[in-house]
């Protein structure tokens, strides 16, 4: 397979670093020579030096012989061209783009429908305002994730030292716990486990499990998470993260206030928002918060483009007796930090953005993709076809490579949470844990079994 990424950015990197690690074909665009260096210094892709959205360029990449075309840059503009471009010179060649504005919004199926026949189109603050609905949602967790269409989550979960599951073997969570869940993982000192029935749950632990939906509620109680309605929700920063977020939690009824900077953006704000308070000033100003009753706030989320500002605000919050704290970032490097200081609900554009291009670049009959947090594993949701050879057998006794484990199994609408005698069967939506050192492995799997040519 050969992907050319248009964008040499943290997206664009960390995408030709997961591709190139899988060992294929990568071509990174990019007009900023420090960025080429960078990919020239630490990844084996070719690095090409100029602008995407040229013709000349594009050929001199290969885009005749891409399968698949990235563009990625910080700009909507440029990858609206590169994409047109690539369409002109290479229609065959799947074209996915980052389209971040909001006026683009009504437009994307006409994007894909015309010219440039984008085949899909990324909004990854689409994706981190759902993620901070799910965090508001579900006390404690730091990692949430949907499959078959919602009826099964994949959370992650810190334990907690006085939490009743702390040193007990995962084998008497039954006792423990009702309704069923799975445990897929546990990192343990940053280091990811597959764990197995005699593992024992220490706290400090970060736990991932899957559970049915309708199911969570007892669940997160068992792990000794307080609940505490979401009714009070102070946004800093009002860019068009913090604009979708607050219009979703207007229409829940939840009373939100929005600081913001800027004085132009604030009349802005102030004129689209209907219930919801325009603050002017800064948001990391403890008097500002004060006066604002930031005690009383149920949740206080982070949204300006400084990384920061974020961070600070966000432990100021905390500190100041806010119930609970979620934090925009982008740059990876920051993410391992988080913990350490205090700070666990994290929610990244980019990531988000890395998580929907990972759908599409990946295999077979590829339903979601969603990568944890630190990147050590990905959850894939496939659709299993009568080809299959781990269809018809127990999970037991399938090919499946050590570092993966099916922890959810979708049939006629009806939820699975498998064991080792739980059987596929052709069309059922099969959920799938695995590390990223398998991912290629399972990736074939997904080729050659899952869809049969």
């Amino acid at each position: 397979m050969k992907i050319i990424i248009v964008g040499a950015g943290e997206v664009g990197y960390h995408i030709a670093s997961r591709m190139a690690f899988e060992n294929k074909e990568v071509v990174v665009i990019d007009r900023n020579t420090e960025a080429i260096k960078r990919l020239s210094d630490n990844l084996d892709v070719e690095a090409v030096n100029g602008s995407g959205s040229s013709p000349r360029v594009l050929k001199a990449a290969g885009i005749k012989d891409a399968e698949i075309l990235l563009a990625v840059t910080d700009s909507d503009e440029t990858n609206l061209v590169a994409c047109m471009m690539a369409d002109v010179i290479s229609p065959t060649t799947k074209k996915l783009a980052r389209i971040r504005e909001g006026d683009f919004d009504d437009y994307h199926q006409v994007f894909h429908d015309q010219a440039p026949h984008i085949d899909t189109v990324i909004n990854p603050e689409i994706e981190v305002v759902k993620s901070i609905e799910q965090f508001l949602r579900i006390p404690g967790a730091v990692d949430v994730s949907d499959f078959a269409d919602g009826m099964l989550k994949f959370v992650g979960l810190y334990l907690d030292a006085g939490s009743r599951l702390a040193g007990i073997r995962l084998k008497e969570i039954p006792e423990k716990i009702e309704p069923r869940i799975l445990v897929a993982a546990v990192v343990r000192n940053e280091e990811l486990v597959i764990p197995g029935g005699d593992f024992r749950l220490s706290a400090g632990d970060l736990v991932y499990f899957i559970s049915e939906e309708k199911g969570l509620v007892p669940i997160i109680k068992a792990f000794d998470k307080q609940a505490r309605p979401v009714r009070r929700t102070l946004i800093v920063g009002g860019g068009r993260i913090g604009t979708r977020l607050a219009e979703i939690l207007e229409r829940g009824g939840i009373q939100t206030k929005i600081i913001e900077r800027s004085a132009a953006r604030c009349s802005e704000l102030a004129a689209e928002m209907k219930k919801a308070v325009v603050i002017q000033g800064d948001g990391s100003d403890q008097r500002l918060l004060i006066e604002e009753n930031i005690r009383e706030m149920d949740a206080v989320v982070t949204l300006t483009n400084d990384e920061e500002t974020n961070i600070l605000v966000s432990l100021l919050a905390k500190r100041m007796g806010a119930g609970k704290t979620i934090t925009k970032l982008n740059k990876f490097s920051y993410f391992p930090l988080m913990p350490a200081i205090g700070i666990e609900q994290v929610v990244s554009p980019r990531l988000s953005a890395i998580n929907t291009i990972l759908q599409h670049i990946r295999r077979g009959k590829v339903l979601s993709v969603r990568t944890l947090t630190d990147e050590q594993a990905e959850v894939l949701e496939a659709e299993a076809l009568e080809t299959s050879d781990i269809v018809g057998k127990p999970l037991r006794k399938t090919s499946l490579p050590k570092g993966s484990l099916v922890i959810g199994i979708i049939r006629n609408g009806q939820v699975i949470i498998p064991s080792g005698d739980s059987l596929i069967e052709p069309g059922d939506r099969v959920i799938i844990f695995a590390k990223r050192q398998v991912i290629s492995k399972i990736e074939k799997i997904l080729t050659v079994k899952l869809e049969f040519f």
